[in-house]
């Protein structure tokens, strides 16, 4: 009850309240910042592994290089079936599908575009959840083997869509007694597919195994296998079986491999941001050691009359305490709504930025995905609410001590 009246300040202690009043939003927006840097770390890091897992291998499985006597090194592998069922044997692989890959230029009319080519059967592409299920997808993936399949970045870059043709121009094509000449072929696009990622999307074409390996001059021959398995986030402990699996020169390349330093920076940044966010927090609780010192200045008189009535240190100090705490509280409650308002409507809110800022709030092309993404994660909200109520708590209690500390005596010497 004295808390909460020495909460309500009167017009002559204005100060007091005003001090309140800072103290309760710094918090509430230091809590609302800290859990939107962490719905956002954690949705930006979901979205990245998830674009990587959803349209990439999760293990890819080459073969030592042979140098041939013209000096090329030769990295194909010729028994690419035998090999993908010794791998499909190995606990945990989901699917093998042998690949062939190979850069070409992407041409229609005027405009052209550099592309990286995916020979794969259609029943492996079918597996590929960020092509298979696109929800941007155009045409039919069924019709695979009639033509091929295009990212959404390839088509906008060339302005094409289902039905077109366009050409295909490999610099190592046809052999003859003068050389090798550059291969050009027409292909109609089948199906568009956008993966989420904006790399993947710009460059990317699946052609009909088959025709890849008559294009590439891979007759009989893939360049790689694509394994994916029931536990990407296990993938290094499988790496040893899979290795075996793939004889003696097998090389085994994981997704974590390819974006092990990316994923690690992410870490180190989640990390360095939380300290930062913490000291956000810490100043806004200093806030209350400051309305709590004018409080317990402004309150000497009632401390004195309250002691010598026989209130206990103890009852004083829970007084200033509950003051403190009760601005803590409050301020971390709001912060909580805000941050989770903002994460779950994070779309409709970066989309209103990215209108006032012209379209150019996001740039997909040095962040890889197209929109900002934002998790909010039960471990993340109650982190920042533990850290904000510890902090306040902490805080309060010197000026509480100081408070029941007081001795009357001097409190109502000049009373």
């Amino acid at each position: 009850m004295i808390a909460w009246r020495y909460l309500r300040a009167r017009r002559a202690e204005g100060g007091v309240s005003v001090m309140t009043w800072i103290s309760l939003i710094g918090i509430t927006l230091a809590v609302f910042a800290l859990i939107a840097t962490l719905a956002v770390r954690s949705g930006f890091r979901a979205e990245f592994v998830d674009t990587i897992l959803g349209a990439n291998a999760h293990v890819t499985i080459y073969q030592f290089g042979e140098v041939q006597a013209s000096g090329r090194v030769d990295r194909s592998i010729s028994e690419y079936e035998a090999m993908a069922a010794s791998v499909a044997q190995v606990p945990g692989v989901t699917r093998v599908a042998p690949l062939v890959r190979g850069q070409v230029m992407a041409n229609k009319s005027q405009a052209n575009a550099g592309v990286e080519i995916y020979g794969i059967t259609l029943e492996n592409l079918k597996t590929i959840p960020r092509v298979a299920g696109s929800d941007q997808a155009l045409g039919e993936i069924d019709r695979f083997e009639e033509g091929i399949a295009v990212g959404i970045g390839v088509a906008r870059t060339l302005g094409v869509s289902v039905g077109d043709t366009i050409k295909l121009i490999s610099p190592n094509g046809v052999r003859t007694a003068l050389g090798t000449s550059p291969r050009v072929k027409a292909y109609e696009i089948v199906y568009v597919f956008a993966a989420g990622r904006y790399d993947i999307d710009r460059t990317r074409i699946y052609m009909p195994f088959l025709e890849a390996q008559s294009f590439f001059n891979r007759d009989g021959i893939a360049d790689e296998l694509e394994v994916m398995v029931e536990e990407p986030e296990r993938v290094d402990d499988m790496a040893p079986d899979l290795l075996q699996a793939a004889g003696e020169r097998g090389q085994v390349w994981t997704w974590r491999d390819a974006s092990g330093s990316f994923l690690n920076a992410l870490d180190i940044e989640d990390r360095v941001m939380f300290v930062i966010l913490s000291v956000l927090v810490l100043i806004a609780a200093m806030n209350i050691v400051s309305g709590l010192i004018m409080l317990v200045k402004n309150k000497g008189r009632d401390i004195g009359i309250l002691r010598t009535m026989g209130l206990s240190e103890g009852s004083v100090l829970r007084v200033f305490f509950i003051c403190g705490a009760f601005t803590g509280i409050i301020g971390t409650v709001l912060g909580v709504i805000l941050g989770c308002f903002f994460a779950i409507y994070v779309d409709q809110i970066f989309g209103f930025v990215n209108y006032l800022s012209g379209g150019t709030a996001w740039d997909a092309s040095i962040r890889g995905i197209y929109f900002l993404p934002a998790k909010l994660q039960f471990a993340d909200v109650m982190s920042a609410v533990a850290l904000s109520l510890g902090l306040s708590f902490v805080v309060t209690i010197f000026p509480a001590r100081r408070a029941a500390r007081m001795n009357p005596v001097e409190a109502l010497r000049y009373e």
